[in-house]
């Protein structure tokens, strides 16, 4: 356009200030069809309490054979860390994900509209038949953005922990035994497992709200310590850990920066 009308006589502007009027009359766009990479939400989710945010995925433990593994469904509540549901299985497929969810949402008693549900966003997760349970059941989901762990920390955080315990074996002979595993596991993490994320409780005790007369009762013990021998406390009177008013998925960054130190 620039040439021709040069050509015609005409000067109107340069070169590349036809570009930039163009452009912002948006009159130059890429005229090849090239795939466009979506925007993702960063998910930012916060529990104040139980049965507010779950979060779940799906690991893969290890066969009797080279190349065979046993697929464990796991959905944590974010706030206590209780294993709110899991089930094990020898294919991953979305009517098992729909399985576990609608059998934990009735367990658990929740009510409609109360809980979210986040995830990665693997096939089961994405699926249809999930995201209509999802909406039948009032429950709102999210999703962690694609090959962000970070965005799901604390499914992948008690999969650690699992994998790391010692009883954990290299390999399972069987799904009856992986089965067996996972619930012996599961009850012990649940019931008796002191989390220090969640001020030396167990996920059990947080989420059936015990929290607050254990804390009261562990006070009391220090206090009594503390009077008969204050010199073993530097003359300053200890305090027990307390449970954190809001656990996040990502904090806004106005919300790292007001906290205290």
């Amino acid at each position: 356009m620039w040439a021709t009308l040069l050509d015609e006589g005409r000067y109107l502007c340069s070169w590349r200030t036809m570009y930039r009027l163009l452009s912002k009359n948006h009159l130059v766009q890429e005229r090849r069809k090239v795939r466009r990479h979506p925007k993702y939400v960063r998910p930012e989710l916060a529990a104040s309490g139980p049965n507010q945010v779950w979060t779940w995925d799906i690991t893969y433990l290890k066969g009797p054979l080279r190349g065979e593994f046993f697929y464990l469904y796991v959905a944590i509540d974010l706030y206590s860390r209780l294993v709110v549901g899991w089930l094990l299985a020898q294919r991953e497929c979305a009517l098992l994900a729909q399985r576990l969810l609608e059998r934990s949402y009735h367990k658990h008693a929740v009510k409609p509209g109360q809980l979210t549900v986040h995830a990665d966003r693997g096939a089961p997760m994405k699926s249809k038949s999930v995201k209509q349970l999802l909406c039948d059941l009032e429950v709102r989901s999210s999703h962690s953005r694609p090959r962000v762990s970070n965005d799901n920390p604390f499914s992948e955080a008690g999969f650690k922990t699992m994998k790391y315990s010692p009883d954990f074996p290299a390999r399972f002979g069987s799904v009856a035994e992986a089965e067996m595993f996972c619930r012996t596991y599961f009850d012990w993490y649940n019931q008796e497992h002191y989390h220090m994320g969640i001020a030396l409780l167990t996920p059990a005790q947080v989420h059936y709200l015990e929290a607050e007369t254990i804390l009261a009762k562990r006070q009391a013990t220090l206090d009594a310590a503390f009077a008969q021998y204050p010199e073993r406390f530097g003359n300053r009177r200890p305090h027990v850990a307390q449970l954190p008013e809001v656990v996040w998925i990502n904090r806004p960054a106005e919300q790292v920066c007001n906290a205290p130190a």
